[in-house]
């Protein structure tokens, strides 16, 4: 048998923050996320150590921050991995590299990946908000805070709220643009299938709520 790594002792610590948090950032986001950042891996050569143990952690403040407990999870989640690093066989330097994949994940924040390992864990995490499994996303994200699908009565133009007043408008605010925030160019072929997928679906959405199809 193999000996644990880093992020395998990681892993478990890191899944105790995810009790009773909501599906659209939940324990499987997590998982998934791993699996892109694996497949996104396979073109590069990341520290898998630093890579890995940041796409464990990167979402251990989600749950507070939809509590209304603190306000950026990232910015938290950066600072408990360093206490929770503290526990383990690492150097400053990785704590610092770790942090830093955790800080720079967030679409909202204004930190710039600049190591591999930040852009590898920023790439999968908004491919896992496009495509089909983005698509479900959204609408449950949207349940978990009493937003409508659609409403006509507010179109995207006409939407002055900076990340969507509904769950359709969302996917034009914040959705189609992940592409253009991809950093490597295996994770942009990626995102602009899933980009795709998602443009068709919203313009069948449309034309539906609209009783043209």
């Amino acid at each position: 048998m193999s000996p644990r790594t880093l992020p395998d002792e990681i892993r478990p610590h890191a899944e105790e923050y995810f009790e009773n948090v909501a599906p659209a950032h939940d324990w499987h986001h997590v998982q998934r996320v791993a699996a892109l950042a694996e497949t996104l891996a396979a073109e590069y050569d990341p520290d898998e150590r630093i890579l890995f143990s940041a796409v464990w952690l990167h979402d251990i403040g989600r749950g507070r921050e939809d509590r209304g407990e603190i306000d950026d999870h990232a910015e938290w989640g950066a600072e408990e991995a360093g206490e929770l690093l503290d526990g383990f066989d690492v150097t400053d330097s990785e704590v610092e590299a770790v942090q830093h994949c955790i800080r720079a994940h967030r679409f909202s924040n204004d930190v710039d990946a600049e190591t591999l390992e930040a852009k590898l864990l920023s790439d999968a995490d908004n491919l896992d908000a496009l495509g089909a499994v983005g698509i479900g996303r959204v609408f449950c994200y949207g349940a978990e805070h009493d937003q409508p699908m659609h409403d006509p009565d507010v179109p995207i133009e006409a939407d002055e709220t900076r990340s969507g007043a509904t769950s359709v408008n969302h996917f034009h605010k914040k959705i189609l643009r992940l592409p253009e925030r991809m950093y490597t160019d295996a994770g942009r072929r990626m995102a602009e299938e899933r980009r795709a997928f998602v443009e068709a679906f919203v313009e069948r959405f449309e034309a539906e709520a609209a009783g043209e199809r």
